[in-house]
């Protein structure tokens, strides 16, 4: 209903049964309106105003809308639900569905999928897979892979249906939480039914909103910022410029090469430079204010080739030059081997740049505090983000207290600081608490991506089918700042004999400097990238020589004693021969298949430590709080952490609360690496010893007060080459897998079987999540997702461009676990989150080569020639 009025009209819509009247902009978006007036949370925004998530389904009268892209005028006289206007029994269905099943992961998209979910089963109580499938059809899941999550919805339509209960895990002590059982997420129940804050859900009384302005240019010097149209603007507080940093402006994780803020005279390096930025009492006025920022430029060429940054007369990107590093792995005489192989291929591979399309966008809450800055993050280290905001602010780190927010994805996205360090700045500046929230299109243009990467391969085997010599040069795009790019191409060379057994390497990776997007962490960490280009090699010898291709896998695999390409010998734990034993009979039962071995590093290693530090505090009989350093961001580390606790004294897991902020002084590195399970496991257990002790004497009220702190840490690891023991140990452990994809006569892809080694499979609902969702990515990344550039911009900041997969495209995916015990970590657990994906872009590659007979090496692929490698 729309009533006349002076000045405009009054719109009515109901909101979960409450009449509420609207008299703005008509043209606002629902989202908007009932995020910011009526406080309704449970809607995300994740992509505002794209519509391409689905973060942020509603009910509308007996339909459902994104409410991202619904202007205000539609939904005049209409009846608007949330999930919190559900019923409560459908409320609770859902919410146990999603926990029992795994179909939740960060969770950051499943209240819209839950909403749809809902008015789903009130006109079809009894849906098939395909017509769930087809209504996910509007929905992102980076996470799970979608399999769980339909799952859950059947389990919540057959709940509805029988009008019972959602049955718990029925496997023999499943309720105890110990290690091993289907203990279910830690938190999960709340942040399905989006009553879990994210950073972006959250606000203190008298909090101020702030917006960056970014640089219009790839390559320019900034010749002047005017920016006093914006700071006269209604509501705004300040404009912040590089003058106002109060310490140390340039910030890294690595190398301090990035500056929070571009100062005047200095140079723009890539698209997503903060030029300034601005705190208003409202988001919209902090918008409109950064929007009124002019900027003079003297315009330059962008350098974003890495042949042409690499060039004795390229401009230098930063003062130290444009390679920003060279790993060199050598051992044996290549040349000589290479003249003793039966069969040599030598070819160049390609990998694309990829958005993480995590869900939920950067944000960050400052709050000043009397012991000096509180400050709310989603990233992926509290401790380095202290580190780094107390540079900016030139305060000592004990002023600085960082508290993790559980977030909405990060897959390696999240580990450089972003908006932490503008919202500390203008919060510690102003006195007042400060919000930023950035839009989808600014995250796409901000954050680093995954590293394009060209390799160079020429690998080598005897007459009868051993490997015998690699020589491989890779140089990848690190875009405009280091941060952690130098790592991803050491560990793309620590990775470049896959999980084979070669003895003789030669390996060059160079990091290069562009005026492209930065390029740091991702899920896969330069292993992936580097497995693509082995994988599909040693099919192509497979071809050559006429060997069978999952025996030549099995001969080559590495075993116990075998050596890695940097030359660690592997003394135990070795389990990609299990791997390939699990897909033999489906490798061989299929008409069409490729298969691909993998190997991914757990821990950082490379001569940096690895370390990780637990506090258990005794509060009450019933209360047990577990600190720790790690970000939970859907892969579980906080259940992890209840099961090992649960493991270690038998106490039940509902008496644990779980928290991560930097006071606690548990302080660990970057959640990466796949290391946090395994660190946080055996800092916990450490930390349990003498609380397991006190336990035998005392009941845990008689103990109500005590703390018991635990370690665990990695040093004896070095960079490739450095050895001072002529022992290489570049890691602590790995992780081991192999897949087999399967495809039709027409290519497209009909069932991924992924056989992965965990050591100890410490969730098996959790671990079966991580992989499916795993793989899931690795098949966008083989056939479907790009973040193209152009000239340094991109050519899109559209999530939906970037070529994610949704649940009517992804295949069935088959997960065995294979358990292979590591020696160092907790149980004999390995790493879980990147291996899943190392090798399923090969695969898919050598799957489409056995339908066509044509070799692809270059990602995103093409289907196959007489059909599609996407379903």
């Amino acid at each position: 209903m729309c009533l006349r009025r002076r000045g405009g009209r009054i719109v009515k819509v109901t909101v979960n049964g409450v009449e509420h009247e609207y008299t703005g902009d008509e043209g606002r978006w629902l989202l908007d309106w009932l995020r910011t007036d009526l406080g309704i949370r449970s809607p995300k925004d994740g992509c505002m105003p794209q519509a391409a998530c689905g973060c942020c389904a509603v009910g509308l009268d007996d339909k459902v809308v994104l409410a991202c892209a619904t202007p205000m005028k539609k939904v005049a006289g209409a009846r608007v639900r949330t999930l919190e206007g559900l019923d409560d029994r459908v409320r609770d269905v859902f919410a146990d569905s999603f926990a029992t099943c795994g179909g939740a992961q960060c969770a950051f998209c499943i209240p819209g999928i839950v909403m749809r979910s809902a008015v789903l089963l009130e006109h079809d109580p009894e849906p098939s897979r395909e017509s769930i499938e087809k209504d996910l059809r509007f929905h992102l899941c980076r996470c799970t892979g979608y399999k769980k999550i339909i799952g859950s919805i059947e389990r919540a339509a057959e709940t509805l249906r029988d009008g019972g209960s959602v049955p718990l895990p029925q496997a023999e002590g499943d309720d105890d939480g110990r290690v091993g059982t289907r203990l279910p997420k830690y938190g999960i129940r709340q942040a399905v039914l989006g009553e879990r804050p994210y950073v972006a859900d959250m606000s203190v009384d008298g909090m101020l909103h702030g917006a960056v302005r970014l640089s219009d240019h790839p390559r320019a010097i900034v010749r002047r910022i005017d920016a006093s149209e914006a700071a006269g603007m209604p509501g705004v507080a300040r404009v912040f410029t590089a003058a106002d940093v109060p310490g140390q402006r340039s910030i890294g994780l690595i190398v301090p090469d990035w500056p929070l803020v571009v100062a005047e005279g200095e140079t723009t390096r890539y698209v997503g430079d903060v030029i300034a930025c601005v705190a208003a009492e409202s988001r919209d006025q902090a918008r409109a204010a950064a929007e009124r920022i002019h900027v003079e430029y003297e315009v330059l060429d962008p350098i974003t080739d890495v042949d042409a940054a690499l060039a004795p007369d390229a401009p230098p990107i930063h003062a130290g030059g444009n390679c920003l590093s060279t790993t060199i792995v050598r051992r044996g005489d290549v040349d000589d081997a290479f003249s003793e192989c039966a069969h040599v291929t030598e070819a160049t591979y390609e990998t694309q740049r990829i958005e993480h399309a995590f869900l939920e966008p950067e944000a960050a809450l400052a709050v000043p505090s009397d012991n000096g800055l509180h400050v709310y993050s989603q990233g992926q280290g509290v401790y380095e983000d202290r580190r780094q905001i107390a540079l900016l602010l030139g305060l000592d780190e004990a002023s600085v207290n960082v508290e993790l927010v559980p977030n909405g994805g990060g897959f390696g996205g999240k580990e450089d600081l972003c908006v932490q360090g503008h919202a500390a700045v203008m919060a510690a500046a102003l006195g007042r608490a400060v919000h930023v929230e950035i839009t989808r299109d600014e995250s796409i243009r901000m954050h680093p991506k995954r590293h394009p990467i060209r390799m160079h391969y020429t690998l080598g085997c005897t007459a009868e089918g051993r490997l015998h010599a690699l020589r491989a040069r890779i140089v990848g795009d690190t875009g405009a700042y280091a941060s952690v790019g130098m790592k991803v191409l050491e560990r793309a060379a620590g990775h470049s004999c896959g999980a084979y057994d070669v003895p003789n390497v030669d390996v060059e990776a160079r990091a290069v400097y562009t005026n492209n997007v930065p390029c740091g962490a991702m899920r896969g960490f330069g292993a992936n990238q580097a497995n693509f280009a082995v994988e599909c090699a040693v099919d192509e010898l497979c071809a050559m020589g006429g060997f069978d291709r999952w025996q030549f896998r099995h001969d080559n695999a590495l075993t116990d004693g075998g050596c890695t390409a940097t030359g660690q010998r592997l003394s135990s734990g070795v389990g990609v021969r299990a791997t390939l034993e699990a897909v033999e009979d489906a490798f061989r039962g299929a008409k069409h298949a490729g298969i691909a071995c993998g190997i991914k590093n757990t821990g950082i290693g490379n001569g940096m430590p690895d370390d990780g530090t637990a506090l258990i505090v005794i509060r009450g009989a019933d209360h047990v709080e577990l600190r720790h350093g790690w970000t939970e961001m859907g892969q579980g580390v906080d259940t992890m952490a209840v099961q090992t606790f649960c493991e270690e004294t038998g106490l039940p897991p509902e008496i644990v609360r779980v928290g991560v902020d930097t006071d606690s002084e548990t302080p660990c590195g970057m959640t990466t690496a796949s290391r946090a399970t395994s660190l946080v496991g055996n800092a916990i257990i450490d930390a349990c010893r003498g609380l397991r002790a006190d336990l035998a004497e005392y009941a845990l009220a008689d103990l109500v007060g005590r703390s018991y702190r635990g370690t665990w840490v990695c040093d004896w690891t070095n960079k490739p080459g450095t050895s001072k023991t002529g022992e290489e140990v570049t890691h602590y452990s790995y992780s081991y897998a192999t897949q087999v994809v399967i495809v039709g006569d027409d290519g497209a892809i009909e069932r991924v079987v992924a056989a992965h080694d965990a050591g100890r499979i410490m969730n098996p609902t959790l671990f079966e999540g991580q992989i499916e969702g795993s793989v899931h990515m690795g098949l966008g990344y083989a056939l479907t997702e790009n973040l193209p550039m152009e000239g340094g911009r991109l050519l899109s900041t559209r999530l939906r461009k970037c070529g994610v997969l949704r649940a009517a495209e992804t295949p069935d995916i088959e997960v065995i676990g294979v358990e292979v015990p590591d020696e160092h970590g907790p149980y004999g657990a390995k790493g879980v989150g990147e291996i899943g994906l190392v090798p399923t872009a090969p695969a898919v590659a050598n799957a489409l080569w056995s339908c066509d007979g044509v070799r692809r090496r270059t990602l995103p692929m093409k289907g196959a020639a007489n059909g599609s490698g996407a379903r």
